[in-house]
């Protein structure tokens, strides 16, 4: 078994997904989480990468919020769209990555992405509030590469 496929248990990926939905129930905004074993290049450039690969880029409001993980590489990043970026002040995610890491650091990964997720999902919840007929846009499921 990879260290990609041993990093969460069905259960802890079941845990994110829930956590993806509830996080996801007030806001426009789309969260998504991606495991890898590495990067092989720049962390922030691969989650770019993926973030296209994983067609997120293609939201109405352009809020789409990936949080990628770099297994063996021990790191994580947090990528927001064109329309987070020009809606929420510079530092947005300081605190959503500080729980991250905290979580990380103990060896708590399911718990560090979960508190992670409804932590971005309350953050965007300010500037990408639900509005009535808002839709799912894209997959709640945890991709891995």
């Amino acid at each position: 078994m990879s260290k990609v496929e041993a990093f969460l248990t069905a259960e802890e990926e079941q845990e994110i997904v829930n956590a993806i939905l509830e996080a996801e129930k007030n806001t426009s905004g789309e969260i998504r989480v991606h495991i890898e074993a590495t990067a092989g290049i720049d962390h922030f450039s691969r989650a770019q990468q993926v973030f296209h690969f994983l067609k997120m880029d293609n939201t109405k409001d352009g809020n789409g919020v990936l949080l990628y993980v770099a297994v063996n590489d021990k790191r994580f990043v947090i990528y927001g769209d064109r329309g987070i970026d020009r809606a929420v002040p510079k530092g947005f995610w300081e605190s959503t990555k500080d729980i991250i890491a905290s979580h990380f650091k103990n060896g708590n990964f399911k718990q560090g992405i979960v508190e992670g997720v409804l932590k971005a999902g309350k953050e965007l919840e300010e500037h990408f509030p639900w509005q009535r007929g808002d839709t799912n846009e894209l997959s709640d499921a945890v991709s891995k590469g």
